[in-house]
């Protein structure tokens, strides 16, 4: 996944969280903290294979 798309994730997961503090319902809320984690996850991975391509390419 790109870094543009995991960005993404965070930010429904953000809102979906603000939603659910709105609504009280905390589901969602958990949902969108899940959903900005997984985000988060999937950036750093993203970032990790960029900085295995940089240090390939040096070598």
């Amino acid at each position: 996944m790109s870094k543009a798309k995991a960005k993404a994730k965070q930010v429904k997961g953000k809102i979906k969280e603000s939603v659910g503090s709105a609504m009280d319902d905390q589901r969602m809320q958990a949902e969108g903290r899940a959903e900005q984690m997984g985000g988060k996850a999937e950036e750093m991975v993203s970032k990790a294979g960029d900085k295995m391509k940089k240090a390939g390419r040096k070598s």
